[in-house]
């Protein structure tokens, strides 16, 4: 195991953006030009709908020069080129002139769509990010106003601290004393001016990204983390205790009245779980989508414990840019062997005759919606001329991927799984006609289980979810990795305590359907996440537009669908665990 996160730590670390590398060694003498790149623009409410810094008329430089970028960034929809700033090392500057630009009626426009939509600018200093506002959109009209003002900042100032030869911080300043006002629909000339202050640090460099994460690490935040976690913990204390003293009861009166000689038993009413052993372990309906939902599972489940190990080991520090995509691809590409290997594993041991098939549809199982979802949100990015919209490069590289590595590892571990010859085992014989099962109640149906099934794994992790969604579709840091991997072991076992249990009451009122029902509850999660879609969004963002919406719905659609699948996987195998060892435990004819 150490060796896969050694493998896949080198992979992120040569895809991803470095800190400590990219710009030789980070180290300047006095005088050097040191890169500054102008990143994106964009309204600050929508994380997701960002365009390039030069969409806007802003000064440009003479040569415009893009930075090569790696698929972690591109996928971050980083497009940066350039900046026309000259922030030489430790060399102050005091309102130095940038250019002088005539603003048209289009340009006006332009701006005032940006500074009326709250549109931030981001830049990265040697590695550092930098954010500024680009104006300001004055509601509040004095007597003599006849609307609101636009204005537009013309003047930036730099601050940048040093620790002997290297750059430590930067801060930038966008100073409201030198504005123009662009309300009037006029052309105006505007001079564009910074300023640069130097400033001596003891910080050292391998410090400097740790100002990023300390606002998710402030004493009033731990505390609501610490607070999650306890939350998860009596849950799942509660769930195991009510196994422990109520189910784990009821099963001994069960194994004691089963137990009992067989003329005892014949004068007994043939009711519970024990007379339903010929109907369960009957091979589940839609054998094959059953076991392609086993395959993507597990590798799903697979690629989250990677992702855990890389970030506890500190690959995914603040603004590294673009190596969490990157870490996404390239194990889910590596990892499809897994879903192969399980999904023909259990198909061969269902007696499937079609793996092929069976393999063709674990493959398109999970990456089929997501690319169609791609799709869609990419032809909307495109329209919109957003960042987000993947070049044809990119996009060419992300099939590549698929068709090199995933594919071939899928079918590999296909390959492997179909000749593992490995038997399904079922301490009960089946019988050949399946019993009737008797009618139940409404609360013993598929959604109601699912409903309460899903509800307890969704309380444990419903404080820590803000967070995510806050980092994932805002401006929030989250850098509490071992917090939330102690969530995620607690999210996985209240699915299987509580998938478990169900499934018994399931099999004590004798309905042996519990293969699909299993999937279903243990995946209700996802479904729960979903809907705080909808809470989040409409009650705790100011996300707005149709790009954004349907960004944070498809991709967010995608992520509960890959979780269903996930803990889908985990219920079900904790269920079969159950259900093989209380057959196990009785004799039955």
């Amino acid at each position: 195991m150490e060796n896969w996160v050694l493998v896949l730590g080198f992979l992120v670390l040569s895809w991803g953006a470095q800190v400590q590398a990219g710009y030789s060694d980070h180290k300047y003498n006095e005088g050097d030009h040191v890169p500054l790149y102008a990143n994106k623009v964009g309204p600050f409410q929508n994380p997701s709908e960002t365009y390039r810094y030069f969409d806007l008329p802003f000064c440009q430089p003479a040569h415009m020069t893009e930075k090569r970028e790696d698929l972690g960034e591109v996928l971050n929809g980083d497009r940066m080129v350039d900046a026309p700033y000259k922030l030489d090392f430790k060399v102050n500057k005091e309102s130095e002139a940038l250019c002088r630009k005539k603003l048209k009626r289009e340009d006006l426009v332009k701006f005032r769509e940006a500074v009326k939509n709250d549109y931030y600018f981001q830049m990265y200093y040697d590695d550092l990010p930098i954010w500024g506002f680009i104006g300001k959109f004055d509601k509040d009209m004095k007597p003599d106003q006849k609307g609101p003002k636009y204005l537009l900042y013309t003047h930036v100032h730099f601050e940048i601290l040093f620790n002997k030869d290297r750059v430590i911080e930067i801060n930038v300043r966008t100073d409201p004393r030198f504005s123009v006002d662009i309300t009037k629909d006029e052309e105006i000339e505007v001079e564009y001016m910074y300023s640069v202050k130097w400033t001596e640090t003891d910080v050292p460099f391998d410090q400097r990204m740790e100002k990023y994460s300390k606002s998710s690490s402030l004493p009033q935040h731990l505390e609501i983390h610490w607070f999650s976690i306890i939350n998860s913990c009596v849950t799942v204390l509660l769930l195991t205790g009510f196994l422990a003293t109520i189910l784990m009861r009821v099963l001994k009166n069960d194994f004691v009245k089963y137990s009992h000689d067989e003329e005892t038993a014949d004068d007994q009413e043939e009711t519970g779980w024990k007379y339903i052993h010929g109907d369960v372990f009957r091979y589940p309906p839609q054998k094959s989508l059953f076991c392609a939902v086993l395959g993507s599972g597990t590798q799903l489940l697979a690629l989250a414990i990677f992702i855990f190990m890389l970030a506890l080991v500190g690959v995914f520090y603040p603004y590294n840019r673009g190596a969490l995509y990157t870490a996404l691809v390239v194990i889910y590409a590596l990892t499809s062997g897994f879903a192969g290997y399980t999904a023909a594993s259990f198909y061969c041991q269902l007696e499937g005759k079609n793996w092929v098939r069976n393999l063709l549809l674990t493959g398109c199982l999970f990456c089929g919606p997501l690319f169609l979802t791609f799709c869609f949100l990419n032809t909307v990015a495109i329209a919109y001329n957003a960042t987000a919209a993947l070049p044809f490069g990119t996009i060419l590289v992300i099939l590549l991927i698929w068709t090199l590595v995933t594919s071939p590892l899928l079918v590999l571990g296909g390959i492997a799984g179909k000749n593992s010859k490995t038997e399904f085992q079922a301490p009960c014989r089946t019988t050949k006609y399946p019993r009737e099962i008797p009618p139940l109640p409404w609360y013993r149906g598929t959604v109601p289980q699912m409903a309460m099934a899903g509800f307890l794994p969704f309380s444990a992790i419903y404080i820590e979810l803000y967070y995510i969604f806050a980092s994932l579709w805002g401006h929030k840091i989250y850098t509490i990795y071992s917090i939330l991997f102690i969530v995620f072991i607690i999210l996985i076992i209240v699915t299987a305590f509580i998938t478990i249990a169900l499934t018994y009451f399931q099999l004590a009122v004798e309905d042996h359907q519990w293969w699909w029902r299993s999937v279903l509850c243990g995946g209700s999660t996802g479904v729960f996440i979903f809907g705080y879609c909808f809470y989040y969004y409409f009650a705790r963002s100011d996300m707005t537009g149709f790009m954004q919406t349907s960004f944070f719905f498809g991709y967010m659609a995608c992520i509960c669908y890959g979780f269903f699948l996930m803990l889908g996987t985990v219920g079900f195998r904790a269920s079969l665990l159950f259900v093989r060892h209380i057959y196990r435990s009785i004799k039955c004819e």
